[in-house]
């Protein structure tokens, strides 16, 4: 015997994940036992009480013409029989001389119908018997054995039991059919409120436009609706005022930045002027970096680009840096994305792979519902425990791979964001070819 915590875990399993699912199961479930309970009492306490005593009362009409006949068998004593049975019963009695009972059964689909008739034969009628429930639409056809041959009685079939039950059955059907279009056209409405919800949220989390949303749907869920719609109103406000900090920051330390270059550049060539210059432009750099990693890329509207001639321009630019890049791509994909975030994403991945390693593969595999896009090297790589430490801001890691004098630490946090703004995410592996593997995943094509 199970235990009852794996039952109920098994139980857990069966019902429906969708809210739509389980509200209609809520529903329709106390319905359906509702009409199988009912019909249940209606048939063991109406519908077979009345066949039952129909049964017996024509159990008891054909005991009394066996027994009549058996009183006297003469041709003149079994016409007077059979036209008083016809007359004052409704039964139709008919004498098959040197016949015997047929030797099959033939039992009717319902099986409380022969049930009831067969108790009641059983228990009025000694001889042997034989009856047929399905031959005749109307009449049942009931043969018992007597001298001489056999005796067969064809009865009305409202005479053996009652034929209105399958009406009540009908009548249930129909009901419950009804209840559940309606349950379902009810719950269909009320679910598609909240997934209009869900949608405008996702489209929100991903920087995309949302358009003219107005909340729908029962009380509660217009006011998750808009309380929705003011998070928004807040999280845009925030978004604008932190551009507009940010501009004037980066207007602010350009203009020095720009003098300084201005003076180096009329000042008298050294050496000490040569570093100078190297010192504002990693300073320019670095500027950039934390600027693109604080401004993000959610104000870009999103677009369709094709993914191969996004990936050859990024590799291009790694080429040019002197390493091997090579793109493997079946087919050519277009994706709705902001084409400058992706384009950012692409190149931090690739450009930091191209700087520790010789060798740069990309590889694009389209599955059901996602696209991954594999950046693998040949370089030394990183350890395992460290792959999740190496998206946090600003962090160097002190191996190998993070020797690059002008890197801030920021590149992979940026490109993890681009893609979690997109719906995906990246995730460190081990590469097939030595290094370390970087897959950026996004949702699917279609």
């Amino acid at each position: 015997m199970r235990p009852p915590r794996v039952i109920a875990r098994w139980l857990k399993r069966q019902v429906p994940k969708s809210l739509f699912g389980r509200s209609l199961l809520i529903i329709v479930l106390p319905v359906a036992i509702m009409q199988i309970a009912v019909t249940y009492v209606f048939f063991d306490a109406h519908w077979q009480t009345v066949t039952s005593r129909l049964s017996e009362g024509l159990a008891g009409d054909i005991a009394w013409a066996v027994e009549s006949y058996g009183d006297d068998a003469s041709p003149a004593a079994f016409a007077k029989l059979s036209q008083r049975a016809e007359d004052s019963m409704g039964l139709s009695i008919a004498l098959q001389r040197d016949r015997a009972l047929p030797s099959s059964p033939r039992h009717a689909f319902f099986a409380p119908v022969d049930r009831a008739l067969q108790h009641a034969l059983s228990e009025r009628i000694d001889a042997p018997f034989w009856y047929d429930t399905t031959r005749y639409p109307a009449y049942v056809d009931i043969r018992v054995k007597v001298d001489g041959g056999v005796l067969r009685v064809l009865a009305p079939r409202d005479r053996a039991f009652a034929t209105q039950g399958h009406i009540f059955v009908l009548w249930m059907t129909v009901a419950t059919i009804l209840l559940t279009a309606v349950s379902i056209m009810f719950i269909r409405n009320q679910v598609r409120a909240i997934e209009r919800l869900a949608n405008a949220a996702e489209a929100f989390g991903k920087g995309e436009d949302i358009g003219a949303f107005k909340p729908h749907g029962a009380r509660e869920v217009r006011r998750a609706a808009a309380a929705f719609l003011a998070m928004r109103a807040r999280i845009q406000r925030h978004i604008d005022q932190r551009t507009a900090l940010l501009a004037s920051v980066s207007h602010d330390l350009r203009t020095p930045l720009t003098r300084l270059k201005l003076e180096l550049a009329l000042a008298e060539p050294t050496r000490r002027t040569a570093d100078m210059k190297r010192d504002l432009a990693e300073m320019e750099h670095m500027i950039d970096e934390y600027l693109a990693f604080a401004r993000g890329e959610s104000a870009e509207a999103v677009a369709s680009v094709g993914l191969r001639g996004l990936l050859e321009e990024v590799s291009e630019g790694a080429r040019r840096a002197g390493a091997t890049v090579s793109v493997v791509m079946p087919d050519d994909l277009v994706l709705a994305v902001r084409p400058n975030a992706l384009k950012r994403a692409l190149s931090n991945l690739i450009m930091n792979a191209a700087v520790h390693a010789e060798t740069v593969q990309v590889s694009v595999t389209h599955r059901a519902q996602r696209i991954d896009i594999a950046i693998d090297d040949d370089g030394p790589g990183i350890p395992e425990h460290a792959y999740e430490d190496a998206f946090k801001a600003f962090n160097r890691l002190d191996e190998s791979r993070n020797q690059n004098s002008k890197g801030v630490g920021l590149g992979l946090a940026i490109a993890r964001d681009v893609a979690r703004g997109h719906g995906g995410d990246i995730v460190l592996e081990k590469s097939p070819l030595g290094g370390l593997r970087a897959v950026l995943r996004l949702p699917g094509a279609g």
